[in-house]
């Protein structure tokens, strides 16, 4: 599905659009028009990643342009794909230093996948399939798609070793926030380890700072034009001491 020159969503599942599985967040794919990135490419249960690469060609573009596999951060929603999108495109792998042995590995505990299950949020058949990771990000670090550049912003909170991108060079200026902040100022807080309200606060208060005029959120409604008032109001919520509305 195109949004912009710039921006398709190819996949996303039952709090997106319901274009791929059940369980997939926001599946975005970076069209530079020389080089294709895919960031965050789902669950991957049964079929859905062969969905994904359909939908994508219903685009009018070639999954073997994709050259790079993009990971915002090692919840399964958003990696347990990665294994199988990574062999099937022989696509570079880029993560963040954080969240790269985590995904190398396959830890599930570490994504707190044991703890999901349990809640009864993904089957308990499935398991996190380790991918490689080739580059490892920290905060400033660019990764170029053609003639585009994602400058990496390190923004834990959410989880330990999330990441978000802003996007220049192309038709606006996009902030890929991942699971940073949702339409209406709204977060994403778990009960789980490595989820944590003071870095949530600061790494808001970081993206509040940036120049933007999309939002391309994780899950849910997306923002193209007006993007930045989400994250100034979560922003607002946590300089009053308080914590903006939760999604759940």
């Amino acid at each position: 599905m195109k949004l912009t020159s710039t921006i398709h969503v190819v996949g996303g599942g039952r709090f997106g659009f319901g274009i791929s599985g059940e369980l997939d967040c926001h599946v975005y794919l970076i069209n530079s028009g020389s080089e294709l990135a895919l960031i965050d490419p789902g669950l991957g249960m049964g079929r859905d990643f062969d969905t994904i690469l359909d939908n994508i060609r219903d685009d009018g573009l070639d999954p073997k342009r994709i050259r790079k596999l993009i990971l915002t951060h090692y919840h399964c929603d958003h990696v347990g794909a990665a294994a199988e999108a990574q062999k099937r495109l022989d696509v570079e792998v880029i993560t963040s230093k954080l969240s790269a042995p985590v995904i190398r590995s396959g830890d599930e505990h570490a994504v707190a996948l044991d703890v999901a299950k349990a809640a009864g949020f993904y089957p308990a058949d499935f398991h996190l399939p380790p991918c490689p990771v080739d580059r490892e990000l920290v905060e400033g670090d660019v990764v170029k798609v053609g003639d585009l550049e994602m400058t990496a912003y390190e923004t834990p909170g959410h989880c330990d070793g999330h990441l978000s991108f802003l996007i220049t060079g192309a038709d606006r200026r996009y902030l890929l926030g991942a699971d940073l902040v949702f339409w209406g100022g709204r977060i994403l807080l778990q009960n789980i380890h490595d989820c944590r309200i003071d870095a949530y606060s600061n790494s808001v208060f970081k993206a509040e700072k940036l120049e933007f005029d999309a939002l391309l959120p994780g899950h849910l409604q997306i923002s193209l034009g007006s993007g930045k008032a989400h994250v100034n109001a979560a922003a607002t919520s946590f300089r009053q001491l308080g914590v903006p509305p939760n999604l759940m």
